[in-house]
């Protein structure tokens, strides 16, 4: 509260003090009211421990600059600009209602650092420029930069007493934590102020004074406030609405940015995450509550949240107390505001704009790479110079123009490989690896990533035009892509139309799965014809299964035949024993015996004993890794002519994954306990097939390297 409580009442008097010098009085208890109905109503309803809410710099920034404007149009009267701040406070606050009811807390926290540190920093500069007449004690018909070069029009008194506050409050901070500088310095400021009433004693009259806040009007009780705010509400105009709307709509998003960043802060030295989207209705309904008491609207502040943090303060309780702090300091010293020097609320309001103000920005003219972003500061910075509005309109923009600039930096493609680094989960036999390894150059494969819009899709067609030349099939990897624009689409149709005039083709796999509706993605291609049952580009539902359609176009091209439903394959014809001699090869069928697996059928599972070696002979099976969740990953696909079970065959050890036909299969299978006994006749045998055995189990391990090398390279 004795942190709140200064900054409250400074706040108050200088938003009305831009309507009216009169109504300096009037602003003290707005800025009393909001500080007790905000730290009252915020944190039971948001039920955030640690957060204390209060009338807070952003506030008093956008309401004095709109008063400011208002009293310069001329036709406005001070009632009026009254009634328009308070439906400027009310409509900010239901706006922060609808932000949190549409759950829009982790959006507003995403918002530029650029952007917002260069709209503190220009508030910053309006407080400072708005209270610097006041520390100067400067007539009112006088501006600030007459009164700069006119040091006859400076009342030193003022001066004195806001320099005593400034000092005080800062060095405080460095010699004590346990008092809160503000209280110090307000409290060294009065101190000053009556001890030059010693020399100058019309200081202790309080009547047309206008060096202190002078009596404050407390007229009728909190039910007539709230009694005449909802009359208030009647008299309210359409024109009334759109003439505030975008300064409320600027005002919630200031204060529910102020209130999640000190939430974050919170958040890291708690140990503990608020719920943001809760915290914004608890922000909307205490700003509304402020509102109906005649208050402030405020947020959620800093130094008032770490001072109640480093004093123990963890429960929610801990705000709505502080709350009613402020209503018994009000009720039994509330006499005592009046004799609070302006110079002194004016050196308060200076030292938090200094420390408001950004001046690590500097550091950032220093790197090519971050000028950019000083710029962006700096704009916002003087724009809220000229208006706030239209300072966050710009902010906005900037944000977008920031987006495209970061997107555009990065690169949307993640990887590119061939078939050399590439290859399907189908094992292939040594012929057919031979024909794909003098094809790899036909293929590329290409993994995207982010948006695909037109900031991005330009470098990715100049990354790859030099290749469209020679390639047969270009496979986009989509499955980390978050969204595609027309200009995108019309590229990747440039793309399609250049590989079709070589007899190519492009191919998509993967559909974003991150997105809440994956048809929806797949219609938008389809409506723009991108994606048909002829002519158009072909889909995959797995790069997988992409990769293996492009391998058979291949070995289709050079003749190899890559069916598995042909006739069953002799022994001779299975790979690991082809160079096996007619001899050794009926010595071996003696020890084989053949089964038959129908489709879907297991061979064998995950943690069987088994010891089999497996030739296929007819067919294709799938190797399958159980996951948790009932979940298996694809492995491999064996083929007609292949071989699997070599671990268990080799080291008599479990099996270590699910092996299932895929489509009616034919097998022969040699038995560790067989093969032992034939050796033991013909050792020489042995040593052939173990060492063909070898040399295949030696290419898969180096095709298993090579995916390793990939994956870590990604």
């Amino acid at each position: 509260m004795l942190v709140a409580l200064p900054s409250a009442i400074a706040f108050g008097v200088l938003v009305y003090s831009a309507v009216s010098p009169e109504y300096a009085g009037a602003g003290a208890l707005a800025g009393i009211l909001g500080a007790a109905a905000l730290g009252i109503v915020a944190p039971l309803v948001g039920r955030n421990g640690g957060f204390i809410t209060a009338p807070c710099a952003p506030a008093a920034a956008v309401l004095s600059g709109m008063a400011l404007d208002l009293a310069a149009n001329g036709d406005v009267s001070a009632e009026r600009m009254l009634s328009l701040l308070a439906l400027t406070g009310l409509l900010a606050a239901l706006f922060q209602l609808v932000f949190g009811a549409l759950r829009a807390g982790n959006l507003i926290k995403f918002i530029p650092y650029q952007v917002v540190t260069g709209y503190l920093s220009g508030v910053a500069l309006i407080i400072a420029v708005g209270q610097l007449p006041k520390l100067l004690g400067l007539p009112k018909d006088m501006n600030l930069i007459h009164g700069l070069v006119a040091p006859q029009a400076w009342n030193w008194t003022g001066i004195g007493v806001g320099l005593v506050t400034m000092l005080v409050m800062v060095v405080a901070s460095r010699i004590t934590q346990k008092v809160p500088g503000a209280i110090l310095g307000l409290a060294a400021g009065v101190a000053a102020y009556f001890l030059a009433s010693v020399v100058e004693p019309q200081l202790l009259q309080v009547a047309g004074n206008r060096l202190v806040i002078g009596p404050i009007d407390t007229s009728g009780s909190i039910v007539d406030s709230v009694t005449q705010r909802a009359v208030s509400l009647l008299s309210i105009r359409p024109e009334d609405i759109g003439r505030v709307l975008v300064s409320a709509l600027t005002l919630a998003v200031l204060l529910s940015v102020d209130t999640l960043k000190t939430g974050v802060v919170l958040d890291a030295i708690m140990r503990s995450r608020h719920n943001s989207n809760r915290e914004l209705l608890a922000q909307g309904s205490a700003n509304f509550a402020a509102f109906l008491v005649g208050g402030l609207p405020g947020a959620g502040t800093m130094g008032a949240t770490m001072v109640n943090f480093s004093s123990g303060g963890r429960s929610y309780w801990s705000g709505v107390v502080e709350g009613a702090f402020v209503i018994a300091a009000f009720v039994l010293v509330g006499g005592l505001i009046a004799w609070v020097p302006i110079g002194a609320l004016a050196g308060i309001l200076l030292v938090v704009a200094f420390r408001m103000f950004d001046r690590s920005m500097f550091r950032l003219i220093l790197r090519p790479a971050t000028r950019i972003d000083f710029l962006v500061i700096v704009t916002v910075v003087a724009v809220a110079q000229v208006e706030l509005i239209a300072a966050s309109i710009v902010g906005i923009c900037l944000a977008i123009l920031l987006f495209i600039r970061d997107q555009i930096r990065g690169t949307v493609v993640l990887a590119r490989q061939d078939l050399h680094d590439a290859h399907s989960k189908r094992r292939r036999l040594q012929a057919e690896r031979d024909v794909l390894k003098t094809a790899r150059g036909q293929v590329e494969i290409v993994q995207l990533q982010g948006n695909l819009f037109f900031g991005t899709t330009d470098h990715l067609f100049s990354v790859l035009e030099p290749d469209l030349a020679r390639l047969t099939w270009l496979l986009l990897d989509l499955r980390r892509v978050q969204s595609m624009d027309y200009t995108a689409a019309h590229l990747l149709e440039q793309m399609r139309h250049r590989l079709q005039e070589r007899g190519g083709d492009l191919l998509f796999s993967g559909m974003p799965s991150s997105l809440p509706a994956r048809p929806d993605f797949e219609r938008y291609m389809a409506e723009l014809g991108m994606v048909r049952t002829s002519g158009g580009i072909r889909v995959f539902d797995t790069r997988d299964s992409a990769i293996e359609w492009m391998e058979d176009r291949l070995l289709e091209a050079a003749k190899v035949a890559v069916a598995d439903d042909g006739p069953p394959l002799d022994l001779g014809e299975i790979e690991l024993v082809r160079d096996l001699d007619e001899a050794d090869l009926n010595n071996l069928r003696k020890s084989l015996r053949e089964i038959s697996v129908p489709a879907g059928g297991r061979v064998c599972s995950q943690g069987d004993e088994g010891d089999e070696l497996y030739f296929l002979r007819r067919g294709r099976v799938h190797v399958l890794l159980r996951l948790e969740g009932d979940k298996r990953h694809h492995l491999a696909t064996f083929c007609q002519g292949d071989f699997f079970g070599e671990m268990a065959f080799l080291d008599r050890e479990r099996r270590s994954a699910d092996i299932e036909a895929a489509i009616p299969t034919d097998l022969y299978v040699l038995s560790r306990a067989s093969f032992d006994a034939l050796i033991k006749a013909n050792p020489a045998l042995g040593g052939r097939l173990f060492e063909q055995l070898a040399l295949a189990v030696s290419l898969r391990l180096r095709a298993a390297d090579n995916e390793l090398r990939v994956l870590e390279e990604r």
